[in-house]
């Protein structure tokens, strides 16, 4: 009675007998599955990236602004102490926003300019590569400090270093000069590598010197961090109530739970995910087609010798057996082979935007267990075929 082992053997000397044919299939397979395996680990580390720069903007807590149906509503100082009072708040931040024109030796071009408090960096995951962040002092004193984003220095000065050097800044018909305190990088830098052309330029001041440039004493918006164990809902709701209160206003003010969003998104980027692998499996699919071509032509070259098997006592079960298990060896040679081009290129384009790497095991697992179970689905016919070939019909064969 044959064994396994020996069931292999004969698998290997019947797939070495057709090399190149066998090699162009299993790379049909390879393809395939590199394919599915490049699409999943390249879209991870996208999501990866989004998540960290969204992260960077402070979009894990809640964002308070005015909903536009009042136009007395302000969101001012003493709102910000009595939002911080509130038990599952962990802190808060202002943050004013404008449009502003930023010029510098060699860099002349629209930028965003913030104005935030020296504790934003709680909140928003502002980490300086060089110099320091705003202190009390900068936001006492209203100073004539900034924080520039590292693309900036490049752009300016074409090094990554520049604290301590002077940039200008317009707003309306007033333009003043800032000295860089402190050169930063957000989030993980992907989306600055991939897009950067179309990414504006970040700037930094402090809050206080944006109010007197600007002559308000209101926020555009805050920026609010809860506990852990907090529940978002019920504080968004308690914030929006404590300033309507406040200003006497109804429907004035509106506080988005960014985590939500963020997750939000984080779905949307999961169906493109899976719709791109969807298309990377079509590709599998045509290729385990290929499987069925190979095996189909080794049945009708093999005729003779199936039918000495059969003459010799060989059963159907082991003649359909025997072909099932070389379809499968092709599409698991396939399978080891796209995994492991898919993770090099994965790793190749994961170095060319200067992110890490972030594979995904079970989308190589399924692929593979896809690419094996199409690959023996489709060789049932050819080896049904070979399995109720007579005997005397097939050693008629030359």
């Amino acid at each position: 009675m044959k064994t396994v082992i020996d069931f292999l053997k004969y698998s290997f000397r019947n797939l070495s007998r057709k090399k190149i044919r066998n090699f162009l299939t299993i790379l049909g397979i390879a393809i395939g599955v590199a394919s599915v395996v490049v699409i999943a680990d390249i879209s991870q580390c996208g999501t990866d990236a989004v998540t960290g720069e969204m992260d960077s903007l402070g979009m894990s807590g809640l964002f308070i602004t005015k909903s536009g149906k009042s136009c007395n509503a302000m969101l001012e100082s003493q709102d910000l102490s009595k939002i911080s009072k509130i038990g599952e708040v962990e802190c808060s931040t202002p943050v004013l926003m404008l449009n502003t024109q930023i010029k510098a030796c060699k860099a002349d071009t629209t930028a965003i300019l913030w104005g935030i408090d020296s504790d934003a960096a709680d909140i928003v995951s502002i980490s300086p590569l060089y110099g320091r962040l705003f202190n009390r002092r900068d936001i006492a004193t209203a100073a004539n400090v900034c924080l520039v984003d590292e693309s900036f220095s490049q752009k300016a000065y074409s090094r990554k270093n520049i604290v301590g050097k002077k940039i200008s800044l317009s707003c309306g018909s007033t333009t003043q000069e800032y000295k860089v305190v402190g050169i930063i990088k957000t989030g993980t830098g992907l989306l600055q590598n991939v897009i950067g052309s179309y990414i504006p330029t970040f700037v930094y001041i402090p809050y206080t010197n944006m109010q007197m440039m600007t002559h308000r004493n209101d926020f555009d918006e805050f920026l609010v961090k809860l506990k852990s164990n907090a529940k978002s809902e019920s504080v968004r709701n308690q914030i929006v109530s404590l300033l309507n209160s406040e200003k006497g206003t109804k429907d004035a003010f509106v506080a988005n739970d960014l985590a939500e969003q963020k997750d939000n998104l984080m779905q949307v980027l999961n169906i493109v995910t899976l719709i791109l692998s969807a298309v990377g499996a079509v590709s599998l699919l045509v290729a385990s087609l290929s499987i069925m071509t190979t095996m189909t032509i080794s049945v009708t070259e093999r005729t003779r010798e199936i039918g000495i098997k059969k003459a010799l006592g060989a059963t159907r079960s082991a003649i359909m057996f025997e072909f099932l298990l070389e379809a499968a060896l092709l599409s698991l040679s396939g399978s080891i082979l796209g995994i492991s081009v898919g993770a090099l290129i994965s790793l190749l384009l994961a170095a060319g935007f200067h992110t890490s790497l972030s594979l995904r095991p079970d989308i190589m697992l399924i692929a593979s267990a896809f690419a094996i179970a199409s690959g023996i689905i489709f060789s049932v016919y050819p080896a049904y075929q070979a399995s109720c070939l007579k005997p005397v019909d097939a050693l008629r064969q030359e």
